[in-house]
């Protein structure tokens, strides 16, 4: 598929997309379920179906995925480069000539490939599945995605009404022991007690459902006559479900919005100037998490060459910490850029210019300093710490040899008597 390739370039492919595409789908996997918990939990408790749980991970995917992929490209490219050092194949690279430039053109290529998913990523599909997420969640709260009812608990319906249930049978297609009281538009107050009954859906109109009651009273209280009392065998009651249409439109969050709205309210003087902070921040927030992607090759090759008779993984952990540290900064500076406490150009591209300088300035120690290494400092002292672990647990193995030894002689010395004895 890739013969057009120099055979070098396809084996640096092969040894990042396969790490790559591992750490992809852990990293997301990861978040994923994470999230899954707490939307169980989240429905369950407002009683809506199991289904909606996997429509809202769907439009959580985007948000999870845009993170994903920076941390699956570095970790891929760090990992590919940690096995050529490791089984001194770099060293047969750079022995030929070969530059580390000239080694990182298929990382930057699978960089540039990958920067453009996150570009339709950041500013096109997220906004609209965060949307999507923000109105499942109106739907479930309000009822839209069916009724929350709880058992022995008042459950508020339709703003006017209030239902109780002592228990439910059949899965909950059977309700039992209903207490209902309903506030009508004309004042008058009705309280409904029924031996059981069961929701049922309408063809006609999908907005409301029908709560059907079986042998029970209805007192209708008027509040100037007596209350009428009424007794009934069978009484169909409608309820309407809050429709989907109420929910507030695109844009109330500024992470809402796609790149060209994001421009033209970020940009433009008839808008006041909070929501043109907030929509400059998110602007400059999206940006810079999608740039910081091309720092990627050099940052994964930069800590995946460990010293020399070594194997240790200690640029792994601080590629991890490195990046995750510089999301959450960002996020931090787009929060406060958003309140406009500080200009978004200042508090977003000030982390990332400290961060570009780190990453070149490691990559230099590597590529252009006899010996270099980025974090010898980090790798010594993490050294010692090692070697400090080691003395310790080789300390107590040494002490429990020496007592079994010590054991073991003192039983040769006790056969050795009783053979003499003999």
């Amino acid at each position: 598929m890739f013969k057009f390739l120099p055979a070098i370039d396809r084996y640096i492919l092969r040894l990042t997309i396969v790490p790559m595409a591992g750490v992809f789908a852990i990293a997301a996997s990861l978040l994923l379920l994470d999230k899954m918990r707490r939307l169980f939990d989240f429905v369950s408790v407002e009683g809506g179906p199991v289904g909606v749980v996997f429509k809202m991970l769907g439009a959580m995917l985007p948000e999870y995925a845009a993170l994903a992929i920076p941390l699956g490209l570095m970790l891929g490219i760090l990992l590919a480069f940690r096995k050529l050092a490791t089984s001194s194949e770099l060293d047969v690279l750079r022995a030929l000539g070969m530059s580390y430039g000239r080694m990182l053109r298929v990382p930057y290529a699978l960089a540039a490939i990958l920067m453009a998913v996150n570009v339709a990523l950041v500013f096109y599909i997220q906004p609209v599945a965060r949307y999507t997420y923000e109105e499942l969640q109106y739907e479930l709260q309000s009822g839209a995605l069916g009724a929350s009812i709880k058992v022995g608990e008042f459950t508020t319906l339709a703003d006017r009404m209030a239902l109780r249930i002592d228990r439910s049978e059949d899965k909950g297609r059977r309700l039992m022991g209903i207490f209902a009281r309903i506030a009508t538009e004309k004042g008058e107050v009705l309280s409904i007690g029924a031996r059981e009954g069961a929701f049922l859906a309408t063809t006609d109109n999908p907005n409301t459902i029908i709560l059907r009651l079986i042998d029970g009273t209805i007192v209708q209280d008027s509040g100037d006559e007596t209350p009428r009392v009424l007794t009934f065998s069978r009484h169909d009651l409608p309820i309407d479900l809050p429709r989907v249409e109420e929910f507030r439109t695109r844009g109330d969050d500024q992470r809402e919005f796609i790149l060209p709205e994001l421009l033209r309210i970020g940009w433009a003087d008839t808008q006041p100037p909070d929501t043109r902070d907030a929509s400059q921040a998110s602007f400059h927030f999206r940006l810079v998490e999608v740039v910081m992607m091309l720092l990627m090759p050099l940052l994964g090759l930069a800590l995946a060459v460990p010293p020399k008779r070594s194997t240790s993984a200690l640029g792994v952990f601080v590629s991890i910490v490195l990046v995750v540290a510089y999301h959450k900064v960002n996020q931090y500076g787009e929060d406060v850029a958003m309140l406009g406490r500080i200009d978004p150009v200042v508090a977003l591209w000030t982390p990332f210019a400290i961060f570009a300088l780190l990453i070149v300035w490691m990559y230099y120690q590597l590529a252009h300093v006899p010996g270099g290494q980025p974090i010898g400092a980090l790798e010594r002292v993490f050294g010692k710490i090692s070697k400090r672990f080691g003395k310790l647990f080789g300390w107590r193995k040494r002490r429990k040899r020496a007592a079994g030894q010590t054991m073991l002689g003192e039983e040769e010395d006790e056969d050795d008597l009783a053979e003499s004895g003999a």
